[in-house]
Parts: structure tokens; sequence; C-alpha cells
């Protein structure tokens, strides 16, 4: 027996049990922020006191913060804040968890969809936990491997499940629009613990990421 979710991200992350919201957004740092993207505005041959440009530096600026909301973020209390004693030893999925994140190297967005799944081993998880912790992860420059790796030792360290299996699936903007510029490539990354492992148990999970309902 298998239990498989498909999820949008909650965004409503003031109701999280577990941890205090830190609002970044606070005036100093807006400010700061602001004062650097009017120079670069500058530098590429833009004039900043032009109408359209008035409160891009300020509007970038908080589009950062919220892209980077991460750092500020700890995805393991977020897991341990919903972490109940159940005896259900099956595969549980959540599939097609929305992903956008920001590739480190360009600064570019990358996005697309995480399947992730976990064999409980006495305890299961809230199933909303889960996408709020590939948001965690994303929500901070990253690159999809580490990504990738950081969901699987997020959710194998704090439920201690028999094993963990995540796939990604993305589309990296610093391919489709500079670079190589191959707009319809999409990288695939995979991390898996415990009986993932297994050859039996990862194509179980993954042609079941595969399927689609109904």
């Amino acid at each position: 027996m298998m239990i498989t979710e498909n999820h949008a991200p909650d965004r409503d992350d003031d109701d999280i049990e577990g941890y205090v919201k830190i609002d970044r957004y606070n005036p100093e740092l807006i400010n700061n922020l602001s004062v650097h993207y009017r120079e670069v505005l500058k530098h590429i041959g833009e004039e900043p006191e032009r109408e359209g440009l008035l409160k891009t530096p300020e509007r970038v600026a908080k589009a950062l913060l919220y892209l980077t909301q991460g750092y500020d973020l700890d995805a393991k209390e977020i897991m341990s804040s919903a972490v109940f004693t159940e005896d259900y030893s099956q595969m549980v999925i959540v599939k097609d968890i929305e992903v956008y994140s920001m590739c480190e190297h360009h600064m570019l967005p990358f996005f697309g969809k995480a399947h992730v799944a976990y064999i409980p081993n006495g305890h299961v998880v809230g199933l909303s936990k889960i996408p709020r912790v590939v948001d965690v992860f994303a929500r901070r420059l990253q690159v999809q491997e580490r990504l990738t790796n950081q969901i699987r030792d997020c959710i194998q360290d704090t439920l201690t499940p028999l094993g963990v299996g995540v796939v990604i699936e993305c589309r990296h903007l610093c391919m489709s629009m500079r670079g190589v510029q191959k707009q319809n490539s999409v990288t695939t990354t995979s991390a898996f613990t415990g009986a993932f492992l297994q050859e039996k148990t990862r194509a179980e999970f993954l042609n079941l990421i595969s399927s689609r309902l109904g």
C-alpha cells in the first residue's frame, strides 16, 4: 500500500509550528540593498531617476529577500513540529511539489518539481511539512544537486525512516536565457538513502512518480 499526494506548497508560513518567523523586510536592510541596485542600474546604462525605475531598486531588494527567505528558516525544526507515532511501513510519496529557486552561479531562477518519498519506521510526518522543507532549501542561492541532497538529509535525520528518495526536475534560466540557450533542457537529480538504495524499491518509486491518477 502506498500514499501519494499531489501538493503545491502552502505559502502561509506564519502558521508553521516550530519556529518564529524572522521578517527580513526591515527598512534599513531594504535601503542598503536599494542603494546597491540603484548603482547597478547606472552601470548597465540606465537612468535610475526615470519614472519607470524610481522604485525598481526597492522592489528588487524586497524580491531578493523573499526569494532567499530560506536562510531564516530551520527545516529540521519544521519537520519535527509534526511527527506522529504510526504503525505504517509502506512507501509515502508527495510528488509534483513546485520548486522555485535561484542558481548561485548567475542568480537566475531555476524551477520545476520535486518528488519526495520515505518509508516510515514507526513515525510519520504531516504531509504539508515535506513541501515546506522543499521550500526552505529552495529559497536560498542553490545548485540543484545540493538542494536534492539537503531535502533528503533533512528528512532522514529528522524522521529516521527506513529510507528516503528525492527526485527533482528543473529548467534553468541560466541555460535557457544565456550560455548554450537550450530552452527545452530539463535537469534531473536524485538522492536516496536506506531502502531506496535497493533497485526494486527505487524502481517502484520512480514508476509511481511518473504515473498519473485517474
